[in-house]
Parts: C-alpha cells; structure tokens; sequence
C-alpha cells in the first residue's frame, strides 16, 4: 500500500547515532556493513530509493529503542570504492513517525511509517522571516573557534535560510539527543531557536553563565 502520493508506509531504517538528516538536504554516508550493504542493494530496485534515517536510543533495559521520528531520504547519488564499500548521498524527502519495527527475513529493520503532519517537508524550501543573519553570523563564528571547526564563510554567507540553518544543524558536533530536537523542530525558526541555544549552551561551556 502507498500512502502520501509515491512514500510508502514501509521503510528500511538505519539506525545512525548522531546522525541527522532533514528535508531537502544533503547527507552523505559511507556504506560498508554487509547488513547495510544488502539494505542499500535493496532500496536501489525500489521505485522510491528511500532510507529512513533514524536515531538508536537507550532504553530502560539497556536494550536499544528508535526514535519516534525520523526522516526519509532519498539515494540520489552512489559510487562503489575498490574494497566494495558505496559511498552514497541522501537527499531528505520528509520526516516520519514511526509506527512499529517490523523484522523479517532481511538482515536490517525495516519500519511502518506515516507521513501525516509533515507535508510542509515535501513543498518548497522553509523561510525565517525574523532571522538575523548578522547576529547569527556572529554567534556562529564564537562557536566554530570555541569547537576549533573551519568552514567556507563565503558559501556560508551567500546560503539562503533554510540551507544555512539545516546544513549547520547535519554537520554541528552536537549529541544525538540534541540532533533529535533539531529534527523535531516543527519550523525554520524553531529550529533557527534551537541551534542557537545549542551553540550558546556549548560557549557557556554546558553551565548558566551568561555568554559574554
């Protein structure tokens, strides 16, 4: 069954920690495992080549347990290397809830989704009508020489909101509980808001001093 024009309502899942993909950008990934080789094989000979990349999570038995939300990407891109790994691009198609694991003859998961409630992921690019470039410039480049990290300032810049705010969400060395939250940001500005408080967070060295 098909749900939401050409998503399906079942996914393979990768379960990467720390790794967040979001609607309309770019991920790239190294695939070498054979599970994850037999999933990208896969996904290749479907109609939609979609991954849904999602976040493991502790739980309360020391077991490991997905997230409830993830985001869909398509394989927009793929190169093999001598020693049989791929190296692959996601484009991020939309977000999903995830409704069950489902497990079966495959050697990776699998998972029923649904797509309801995020059919913004699927139109245009997303604006920040109250978004100080300049300010957040500024905070910006204090946290890249806080976290000794080198970017193209240029490219940075000329990026219009959206990719400026969802690249620096993927790329920013934040924990994976924190990447969650930026994937669950309903809006731009909310994620805008959150990735401002991760950095400020990070500068105050995880403390409630107030940054200089």
């Amino acid at each position: 069954m098909k749900v939401h024009g050409d998503l399906p309502d079942k996914i393979p899942l990768f379960p990467l920690p720390g790794a967040l993909l979001l609607p309309r950008a770019r991920l790239p990934l190294q695939i070498f495992e054979p599970r994850y080789l037999a999933m990208l094989e896969d996904t290749l000979k479907t109609s939609h080549r979609l991954i849904g990349m999602i976040q493991p999570r502790p739980g309360p038995s020391g077991q490991p347990r997905l997230a409830a939300l993830g985001c869909a990407g398509r394989v927009t891109g793929f190169t093999e290397t001598d020693d049989g790994r791929y190296m692959i691009t996601l484009t991020g198609i939309s977000r999903f809830r995830l409704q069950r694991e489902v497990s079966g003859f495959a050697p990776y998961l699998s998972g029923d989704v649904r797509w309801a409630g995020f059919e913004r992921d699927r139109g245009g690019a997303e604006h920040d009508p109250d978004f100080d470039r300049v300010a957040f410039l500024g905070l910006l480049a204090r946290y890249f020489a806080a976290e000794e990290l080198a970017t193209d300032w240029d490219s940075l810049k000329e990026a219009d909101d959206e990719l400026l705010i969802n690249s620096l969400s993927m790329l920013c060395p934040f924990e994976p509980e924190d990447k969650q939250a930026l994937l669950e940001a309903p809006s731009l500005q909310t994620r805008r808001e959150t990735l401002v408080t991760l950095m400020e967070y990070t500068l105050r060295g995880g403390g409630d001093e107030v940054v200089q």
